[in-house]
């Protein structure tokens, strides 16, 4: 059977005008005469096997997206007008077919907004059930995509093995290079093309990094500390350098929407830029040498503090282990923002919503870190470390954006770090896993009764709880 012809004319003209080229300049490039050049670009002729590979090592292209064509992008736009919104409009393909040959660009915004408006739809439907009145039937189980990944993500360990392996096989071929985030912008360039820009505010107000793929460029927001920049590179050559890594993982948290899967991807992308940045064995080595100190090992590895903490807690592969650390991060108003541990987040034993735990003392001491041991009514200690965290750069007049991470881990396994001096020097601070789960009696920062017990409703006794119980 012969071989399936590409066809891939609009990708190709993409890629040459992305580049600033003539067709004369490109054609010179590839071996070949304008005028065939031109016939590729207006799909009148199908692309070689020794054009494709031309244009792999000459351009950096990336051959699986010259063979997917445009049936891809076709097959969605069937998909979606067969809504029975649109399902009218079109009286058959060949519309759809040379707007998906002829204008990619066009095919790809229709698909992200049709799949923004889906997305919608599905998040007002959640929204509705979740907040039934009284009377109506909540739809059973109904979460957000975001919660979908949070709670997989927090009750399975921070670990990833497929991911710390083709980071390990993917460093490699840096050697022993000093400069891990010049070798990235590095890679980038001369692998795939692209270069790394730093944008001021006014150009990019609102994000953090963005890839035009068109011009083949990468650009970070000045807002970043050189840390955060860094990262934001990282993330990048997470994304292309350990894709099929990433889809492994991905595959087996086994979430059920596109969408919880596209959040699941980027955190995934995350995690691999903290294994690109801080490789496991340099920095399990350099975490034992130190005792955990997180401003050292932040400092050596030329990361911010939340970075090395959640690195920190990923330190899990089996016969070479670290502390083993969980981690919460949570704003000025106690919304948590993440959650992650060595063996998963422990929910049931620790809780995390006690009121008394240092992560909210930490606000009214930026930049100070607190530690401090923690006594459970179960009789369980924990050694908590806690630190606020900064945003992004702000202009004047903005509001600055500050966090708190938690730092925790057993007490008698806290006691091999540099915090553990605190578990033998202080007597632990009695907390419970969360106001509505805890008995202790005239607790001064309990913010809700328990549901485990009555309220005490004696007009002639006040006790120091707002919620006193029997």
């Amino acid at each position: 059977m012969g071989e399936r012809k590409i066809f891939a004319g609009p990708k190709v003209r993409r890629i040459r005008n992305g580049l600033g080229l003539t067709q004369s300049a490109m054609a010179e490039a590839l071996g070949i005469s304008p005028s065939y050049l031109n016939l590729i670009e207006r799909n009148q002729r199908p692309l070689t096997v020794q054009l494709l590979l031309k244009l792999s090592s000459v351009y950096k292209v990336d051959l699986e997206e010259l063979r997917e064509g445009s049936g891809s992008s076709l097959n969605q736009l069937r998909e979606i007008f067969a809504d029975p919104l649109l399902a009218g409009e079109l009286p058959g393909d060949q519309e759809l077919v040379e707007v998906a040959e002829a204008a990619p660009n066009a095919a790809s915004g229709i698909i992200k907004l049709y799949r923004a408006y889906s997305e919608q739809a599905s998040r007002l439907s959640d929204l509705t059930s979740l907040t039934a009145g009284p009377g109506q039937m909540p739809l059973a189980g109904a979460r957000l995509p975001a919660d979908e990944v949070r709670d997989v993500l927090e009750r399975r360990s921070a670990y990833f093995p497929e991911l710390e392996a083709a980071a390990e096989a993917f460093l490699t071929r840096f050697g022993e290079v000093r400069d891990l985030p010049a070798a990235f912008k590095e890679w980038l360039g001369a692998e795939r093309g692209i270069s790394v820009r730093i944008l001021p505010v006014h150009v990019m107000p609102d994000l953090r990094r963005r890839f035009d793929r068109h011009s083949m460029r990468l650009f970070v927001s000045e807002r970043l500390s050189p840390a955060d920049q860094a990262h934001e590179v990282a993330i990048e050559v997470a994304t292309l350098a350990l894709r099929d890594a990433i889809l492994m993982e991905l595959e087996g948290l086994a979430l059920l929407t596109p969408e919880a899967k596209r959040i699941a991807r980027f955190e995934l992308s995350r995690y691999g830029a903290l294994a690109l940045a801080m490789p496991y064995a340099p920095f399990l080595s350099a975490a034992q040498a130190s005792r955990y100190d997180v401003d050292i090992l932040r400092s050596r590895f030329g990361v911010s503090y939340a970075q090395a903490a959640a690195r920190l807690v990923t330190l899990q592969r089996p016969g070479a282990s670290g502390i083993p650390f969980f981690m919460m991060e949570i704003d000025a108003a106690g919304h948590r923002l993440r959650r992650a541990g060595a063996q998963g987040f422990p929910h049931s034993r620790f809780g995390g919503g006690c009121p008394k735990l240092n992560i909210h003392a930490a606000f009214l001491q930026p930049g100070q870190i607190l530690a401090e041991t923690v006594e459970l009514p179960d009789g369980g200690r924990y050694l908590t470390v806690a630190r606020t965290l900064e945003g992004p750069n702000v202009a004047f007049g903005e509001r600055v954006r500050r966090t708190a991470l938690l730092l925790g881990c057993e007490a008698a396994t806290g006691e091999a770090s540099v915090y553990g001096q605190v578990v033998t020097a202080q007597q632990p601070v009695l907390i419970g896993p969360a106001c509505r789960l805890c008995e202790r009696r005239g607790c001064l920062s309990r913010a809700e009764p328990p549901v485990t017990r009555p309220l005490g409703l004696d007009e002639m006794v006040t006790g120091l709880s707002s919620f006193d119980f029997q």
